[in-house]
C-alpha cells in the first residue's frame, strides 16, 4: 500500500495486476488499483479534478486531467472517507503512476493534495524500483 497526506488528507492506493484482461503476447498489461481518501481535518472539502502521471518502462509519458474520479466529486466532512476502484492499461509489463487531486474547501479555497507514486508491477518482468 502507498501512502501520502497533504493538508490532514490522506490518499491510500493499492494496485493489482489483472492477469485475465492481459495479453503479455500483444503488449498489454491491465491494473486496478483502489483508492482511498480519508479526510483527517477539521473542515470539509470535495475533490474537483484529477490529474494522474503514467509513465511506462519504455520512459513513455501520459499525462490525464479531468473532473472528479469515476464521475464522482465526492464531498467529505471531517472524519469522512472516500473509496473507488479505477483501472490503468500499459504496454510494457511495468510502470509508475503518481498525481495530484484539486480539491476545494468550504471557504471556496482550492489547493492540491499529493497521490503517492505507486508501482505497476506485472509477474513477466523482474520486479524492479520504477
Amino acid at each position: 500500500m502507498y501512502t501520502a497526506t497533504t493538508r490532514e488528507i490522506t490518499v491510500r492506493v493499492e494496485p493489482q495486476y489483472l492477469a485475465e484482461q492481459s495479453d503479455p503476447a500483444a503488449d498489454q498489461y491491465f491494473w486496478l488499483y483502489t483508492i482511498s481518501i480519508e479526510n483527517g481535518g477539521s473542515e470539509t472539502v470535495q475533490l474537483l479534478n484529477r490529474h494522474w502521471i503514467i509513465t511506462n518502462a519504455l520512459g513513455h509519458v501520459e499525462e490525464v486531467r479531468g473532473p472528479g474520479v469515476v464521475g464522482e466529486q465526492p464531498v467529505l466532512s471531517p472524519g469522512e472517507s472516500f473509496q473507488y476502484t479505477s483501472g490503468c492499461p500499459l504496454k510494457t509489463p511495468s510502470g509508475v503512476m503518481v498525481g495530484s487531486y484539486e480539491m476545494t474547501a468550504t471557504d471556496g479555497a482550492n489547493f492540491d493534495i499529493d497521490i503517492p507514486a505507486f508501482s505497476l508491477d506485472s509477474p513477466f518482468q523482474p520486479r524492479q524500483l520504477n
